[in-house]
């Protein structure tokens, strides 16, 4: 696997596999903003784990607004989220050691 995606990277990841599909609706459900979500997808879609399409240009423009482009999340962007997911529940099984009580020092 590589190195541990960090939380925009999975929260990106998420918010396509739950079918958010187009940057804005990323933003708006991640709470991200563009500057980190636009890049990631670039870099995402360069590592091979998101592709991309770009919506037919008669539909944007039947709705007055620039064409949306969709990302989908490829088969190893389905690895990485269901890997990475199931570190952080094998993470959570872990026993949490209390702290014990330090005693005062004698000085």
């Amino acid at each position: 696997m590589p190195r541990r995606p960090g939380y925009a990277t999975l929260a990106i990841l998420k918010a396509i596999a739950n079918g958010y599909r187009h940057g804005f609706d990323i933003i708006d459900i991640t709470g991200l903003p563009g500057g980190t979500v636009y890049p990631a997808l670039g870099k995402l879609e360069t590592d091979g784990f998101v592709s991309s399409r770009w919506e037919d240009p008669e539909i944007a423009q039947d709705e007055r607004r620039p064409p949306r482009r969709y990302y989908e999340l490829r088969k190893a962007g389905e690895r990485l989220l269901d890997e990475t997911f199931a570190e952080f529940r094998r993470l959570d099984r872990l026993p949490v050691a209390r702290a014990r009580p330090r005693r005062p020092s004698r000085a």
